[in-house]
């Protein structure tokens, strides 16, 4: 995941300082060192670090940090804030125009993945918030990238505009508009050509098309590998074209987050979407506070609600805590669970957005094998109806013959019942203390986050 090593640096530089119970200008100026170190490591723009770093240090060796009873809590607050206002202080959503469709044309180089990161913002546009849009393959000197556009319509079963490669590209984006209003579609996704790099033929295409779409959003889309590269060309597009937000693909991949950090404050124009994977639900809305509070290592817990939200199934949720209250929940229901959660993304992942997980020793070297998940689901798929119902009902005689039929050790599937069995009690404590507190009238947390 990008960010990585610039939240180990500046988590263990906080580290220093948390618990600190005076803080000098000395300590301010020695842990300024380190975060200049890190934002620089991670491929940040050398202004946008100078002017970080004056920012926090002038907020930092103020009377009422140093004097207050809690200065490192109160240096931390401010490198939250100050990271969250670097990219953007608040998400920037999607602007919708008076009448329908809402235009948004994507513009980009080769090989950023603009092409892709139409169908998963068309997806996302659907899934997310209900909308009807229409994929307009306006890239006609790469016939390529029509097939492909063609083929995510076909996969996401989603309308897609081609006229083919011999119409010119304002012309297709003319007719597609037309089209998207005679059809009721009430976004339109324009996929125009990219180039290998920035040059006057690209611009002007694009610049005619903007002129007679007049869209409402023109989003660059931007491959966060290529770290200051990146901040290079939104500063071209932005400066030629007048782009109104960005799309950072790639975010998943092993890079150092510089870009992320950077764009904003060079552009002046928000992050709007990051991608996060392959998959065509692997786009996710931008938001700049949650980013800094993962970077800073206090978790991510509104996006892990939203990730549970939309792929838990709500009635599904309340049949089990009704298990779980009366004891009755059983491996099929196990396995239900564990096919759900596996839809929120990479279970190591959905751990690291944990609030304090950074603190966990060894966190960022677990890799949570996919495979022995799969193993678990073979081995309960294996077993009768009865066995799934009444594990108690299980002797060696078949232990083995699940053990043969998910091609899995008998010494496996007795680890998976004994930790079916841990979990089972672990789930009636925890739906009785859950009552209990119904009872109290609330939860409140025991700690406060600064």
């Amino acid at each position: 995941m990008a960010f990585e090593g610039l939240a180990d640096r500046l988590q263990s530089t906080i580290q220093k300082i948390r618990g600190k119970g005076k803080v000098s200008e000395a300590d301010v100026k020695e842990m300024m060192r380190e975060v200049r170190l890190a934002l620089l490591e991670a491929d940040v723009n050398f202004k946008v670090v100078k002017d970080f770093v004056k920012k926090v240090s002038e907020r930092a060796v103020g009377q009422e940090v140093l004097k207050s009873l809690t200065p490192g809590q109160q240096i931390i607050k401010i490198v939250n804030e100050e990271l969250t206002s670097l990219m953007g202080g608040e998400q920037s959503k999607i602007a919708v125009a008076s009448r329908p469709p809402t235009v948004i044309m994507m513009v980009g180089l080769q090989g950023a993945g603009k092409t892709t990161t139409t169908g998963k913002l068309a997806n996302l546009l659907r899934k997310k918030y209900n909308r009807k849009p229409l994929l307009v393959a306006g890239d006609i000197y790469r016939p390529a990238a029509i097939k492909q556009l063609e083929t995510l319509g076909k996969q996401l079963n989603m309308p897609v505009f081609s006229l083919g490669d011999q119409i010119s590209p304002v012309e297709i984006a003319r007719k597609a508009i037309e089209k998207a209003k005679e059809d009721h579609n009430d976004y339109v996704l324009i996929d125009t050509a990219g180039r290998l790099h920035v040059d006057a033929a690209l611009m002007d295409e694009l610049k005619e098309i903007k002129e007679l779409t007049k869209p409402d959003e023109i989003f660059l889309v931007v491959d966060a590998m290529t770290g200051q590269d990146a901040v290079n060309v939104a500063q071209s597009f932005n400066e030629q074209l007048g782009i109104t937000g960005v799309v950072l693909t790639k975010l998943d991949g092993d890079t150092r987050g510089g870009a992320a950090l950077s764009i904003r404050a060079v552009t002046e124009k928000p992050i709007k979407f990051v991608g996060l994977g392959e998959k065509l639900d692997a786009l996710e809305p931008f938001h700049p506070e949650r980013m800094a509070s993962r970077i800073l290592g206090m978790g991510d817990v509104l996006t892990l609600i939203e990730k549970a939200q939309s792929n838990i199934d709500e009635q599904k949720a309340k049949e089990l805590e009704q298990k779980m209250r009366t004891a009755t929940f059983t491996l099929d229901d196990f396995l239900d669970q564990l096919a759900q959660v596996r839809k929120m993304g990479p279970l190591d992942e959905l751990l690291k957005m944990m609030p304090g997980a950074n603190r966990i020793k060894g966190l960022n070297n677990i890799q949570i094998d996919e495979k022995q998940i799969a193993h678990v689901e073979a081995i309960i798929k294996s077993m009768t109806k009865d066995e799934k119902l009444r594990p108690e009902l299980m002797n060696s005689s078949r232990k083995r013959r699940i053990a043969k039929g998910s091609g899995r050790t008998v010494a496996e599937v007795n680890r998976l019942l004994k930790q079916f069995e841990e979990m089972k009690k672990m789930m009636k404590q925890m739906s009785g203390m859950q009552q209990k507190v119904k009872k109290k009238g609330g939860f409140k947390f025991p700690f406060k986050p600064f």
